[in-house]
C-alpha cells in the first residue's frame, strides 16, 4: 500500500506559515496516508439536476439526498464533495466525513450552441471557514473551469485567486477542468486534456480533475492518460468517473489509470451513489482498495462483491 509520512508532504509555497501543519492535516485526511485521492462527487444535484438520482436503472434510494452522506459515512472514501448548502444540511449528522466544497457550479440547461459555458463561483471563501469553524470537517475546495469557453478568463481568474486564498487558509484545492465550448471540436483529445492538467499545476491546484482521453491509433486512453499525469506535474490528477458502467468495467479502467496512466486517484459519482447503500458501499471500498491500497481487479472485484472486506 502506498503510504507518505507528514514530512513527505510537498507543502506549497503560497500555504501561510501559521497555516502549514493545518494544510499537512488536511493533506493526510484526504489522501487518507497515501498521497492519492479517492473523490466522492456529490456535486450533480446542480450539474446535472435530478436526472443522476431518479429513473431507469437508477436505486430508489439515490432519490434522498442522505443517500449521499450515508455512503460517505460507511464506506471508504477520501473525501466527499458537494456544494456548501448541501454539505451544510446534513454535515452535523455525519461529522467523520472529509468534506470538499464544490464553489461553483451550473446546471446543464443552457446547451454550448446556445451559449458557451460559464460557472460562477456562488459564494466567498469566508462562507465556508464559518462552517468550519462551526465544526464540519472540510478538507479542501473544488472548482470547475471550462477550458476554450470565452468566458475561460473569468474562470481562470476565479480558481486563481480562490487557490491563493485556499491555500493562505491550509486547504486543498481540486480543479475539475474541462475543454468546453465551440471553439473546442474534440473535448476528450489527448492533447487537450493534457492541456487542462498543465493549465491546473500553473494555477497551483492540489488535485486536477479531467476526462480520461479518448484512445488513438497510437495508444490506448491510460497511455494518452499518461502524458496528462505527466504534464500535471505535483498536481495530482485524478479521472471523472463518468456514466455508470458494470463494477468489472469500471474498476478495470480504474487499474489502468493508475498503474498504466500514472493518475494519482479517481473522482467517482454517478458509478457509486446509483446503487442502493450496501452496493455504493462495497464499491467504495473496492475502488479505494485499488486506489489506496494497490489491490489487483480481481481482489477489488472481491471486495465489491462482499468475498472479502477493505478498511483503512
Amino acid at each position: 500500500m502506498p503510504e507518505i509520512t507528514r514530512d513527505q508532504v510537498k507543502v506549497p509555497a503560497d500555504v501561510s506559515a501559521d497555516a502549514r501543519e493545518t494544510y499537512i492535516d488536511n493533506y493526510m485526511a484526504a489522501t487518507r496516508g497515501t498521497g492519492r485521492l479517492m473523490l466522492f462527487a456529490c456535486d450533480q444535484k446542480i450539474e446535472h439536476l435530478n436526472g443522476d438520482f431518479y429513473g431507469e436503472g437508477i436505486d430508489p434510494a439515490d432519490l434522498d439526498p442522505e443517500h449521499l452522506f450515508k455512503i460517505a459515512s460507511e464506506g471508504v472514501c477520501g473525501v466527499c464533495a458537494g456544494q456548501r448548502g448541501l454539505v451544510a444540511r446534513y454535515a452535523a449528522d455525519y461529522p467523520e466525513v472529509n468534506y470538499l466544497v464544490k464553489m461553483n457550479s451550473k446546471t446543464n440547461l443552457v446547451k454550448t450552441a446556445q451559449d458557451d459555458p460559464y460557472s460562477p463561483q456562488l459564494h466567498d471563501l469566508e462562507a465556508v471557514l464559518d462552517m468550519r469553524a462551526n465544526g464540519v470537517n472540510v478538507v479542501g475546495l473544488g472548482y470547475t473551469i471550462y477550458l476554450g469557453s470565452e468566458y475561460e478568463s473569468t474562470m481562470l481568474a476565479e480558481a486563481g485567486q480562490l487557490i491563493a486564498e485556499a491555500h493562505a487558509a491550509g486547504l486543498l484545492v481540486v480543479l475539475w477542468i474541462y475543454p468546453r465550448g465551440k471553439a473546442v471540436a474534440d473535448e476528450k483529445a489527448p492533447a487537450l486534456i493534457a492541456g487542462a492538467a498543465g493549465v491546473a499545476l500553473c494555477l497551483g491546484a492540489d488535485f486536477v480533475k479531467v476526462n480520461p482521453p479518448k484512445a488513438t491509433d497510437e495508444a490506448t486512453s491510460a497511455e494518452n492518460l499518461a502524458v496528462a499525469s505527466a504534464a500535471a506535474g505535483r498536481t495530482g490528477l485524478v479521472c471523472a468517473g463518468g456514466s455508470t458502467v458494470d463494477a468489472e468495467t469500471f474498476l478495470t479502467q480504474l487499474h489502468d489509470q493508475i498503474h498504466v496512466g500514472h493518475a494519482c486517484g479517481n473522482a467517482t459519482g454517478r458509478n457509486i451513489h446509483q446503487r442502493s447503500l450496501d452496493e455504493a458501499v462495497r464499491l467504495t471500498k473496492a475502488i479505494s482498495a485499488i486506489t489506496l491500497a494497490d489491490y489487483s481487479v480481481a481482489d477489488a472485484l472481491a471486495v465489491f462483491k462482499g468475498e472479502k472486506d477493505f478498511a483503512l
